[in-house]
């Protein structure tokens, strides 16, 4: 068998387990974002959403959708990527890749690419949920698909640079209650950036989430207060520039080798 067959089937053997581990515990993956979701749009979208009523022209429940989806695919895609990295290097069980013939771009692939997949089921989810609450349509699907896949991919790939960083369980929790989710929240998931003063305006585009969420929203909505193509480009750009630095961390042994 040639080194090219040996690395296709070992990053197919690698993705699968990765995948397996998360689809196999259903009541750990998919049972705490469905009821999570559930409370945020009866809540938010059904008793607050009467009081608002729209928000740039559309109903609030509507407008907040794809908030919560990415909200739900982020945070899900670091959370399995930090998770399963820092695991295997907990257990020791990760030096099984290592030793393996798999190429470290084969190795970060399948990481990466699992963890992107359970976020995109996750998000896939949450719109779910969110069709039982209001009338869900798609008016850009190639943004929506397009957004989708680049998010996920980026957090799956700042998840495997969590996980090789973390020194213990807590850091992990850290980086996903402290860092990640306050940066959904005020990455305009609740409110329109028109909503608030100008000074926090122009604060706010600082933050990458406000790119995110006005991507996947004009996929679902046709609706965005910034540019949707500009948006993809910087995010697929720091997507790139990601999962290059996980090959390069792994081709140095950071965090895997004491």
């Amino acid at each position: 068998m040639s080194l090219t067959s040996l690395d296709v089937t070992g990053f197919y053997a690698l993705l699968r387990r990765e995948v397996l581990r998360f689809v196999r515990r259903p009541r750990n993956t998919f049972v705490p974002p469905f009821i999570t979701n559930v409370l945020y749009f009866s809540v938010f979208g059904v008793i607050l959403g009467e009081r608002i009523n729209e928000i740039a022209g559309v109903p609030y429940i509507l407008f907040i959708l794809p908030g919560l989806i990415v909200l739900g695919a982020v945070s899900n895609a670091f959370e399995n990527a930090s998770f399963s990295i820092f695991h295997g290097r907990w257990n020791r069980y990760i030096e099984e890749a290592l030793t393996s013939p798999l190429s470290y771009s084969s190795m970060v692939g399948a990481y990466v690419l699992s963890s992107a997949t359970r976020g995109v089921l996750v998000g896939a989810l949450v719109a779910l949920i969110g069709a039982f609450f209001t009338s869900v349509g798609v008016a850009q699907p190639f943004y929506l698909v397009a957004f989708m896949l680049v998010i996920t991919l980026l957090f799956a790939g700042l998840g495997v640079v969590g996980g090789l960083w973390a020194d213990d369980f807590d850091d992990l929790t850290m980086m996903n209650q402290f860092i990640l989710r306050p940066l959904v929240f005020f990455g305009g998931v609740f409110y329109s950036l028109n909503e608030i003063p100008e000074t926090f305006q122009q604060a706010s585009l600082l933050n990458p989430m406000v790119y995110m969420v006005n991507g996947v929203r004009y996929g679902f909505l046709g609706v965005t207060e910034v540019d949707p193509n500009l948006s993809l480009g910087v995010l697929t750009a720091l997507t790139l520039g990601v999962v290059g630095l996980n090959v390069v961390l792994f081709r140095r042994g950071y965090g895997l080798t004491d």
